[in-house]
């Protein structure tokens, strides 16, 4: 990572984690919603993927507003949540309990989503950046709907099958 020198350089670099974790969690939703068998658990999946889409895009909008190129830096963090969802539907032979254990892959994406989306949020606020605040909390709000519906998702269907 290069020198961070101000807070710009912080909330840029952020920004281009979080388009690169996008992105990565858009290519690896379809191989989720393939292996999925919960019809539910698909369409929680499938949608993700469409706001995702438009997420993608937002983040776009920032960069145009920053006037930098939208590009992404590797994001370990993510790369490493979506290995382990790989895994789990490498690994686990059981239809019901890969269904529960892609679900909680999910929702460690949702988590870490949230948590940058609000990070970001306060960074943008104290910059000055009005309109990247609400493209962000537009996206804050996606990710902690997508987050209560896996939730409600695991606790009345998922995890009882599996289990």
């Amino acid at each position: 990572m290069a020198a961070l020198k101000s807070m710009e350089d912080l909330f840029m670099h952020t920004l281009k984690d979080v388009y690169y974790a996008e992105k990565a969690i858009y290519r690896s939703l379809p191989k989720m919603m393939k292996q999925a068998t919960s019809r539910d658990l698909k369409q929680a999946l499938e949608k993700h993927r469409e706001e995702t889409e438009v997420q993608i895009e937002r983040l776009e909008k920032i960069f145009e507003q920053c006037d930098v190129a939208a590009r992404g830096v590797r994001c370990e963090a993510m790369d490493g949540i979506l290995a382990e969802a790989k895994d789990i539907m490498e690994e686990v032979e059981d239809a019901e309990v890969r269904d529960a254990g892609m679900l909680a892959a999910a929702q460690n994406v949702e988590h870490y989503e949230i948590s940058r989306y609000g990070t970001m949020i306060a960074w943008a606020k104290q910059l000055g950046m009005p309109e990247a605040v609400k493209l962000l909390q537009l996206t804050l709000d996606e990710e902690k709907n997508t987050d209560r519906l896996l939730s409600d998702l695991a606790m009345k269907t998922i995890n009882q099958a599996a289990a």
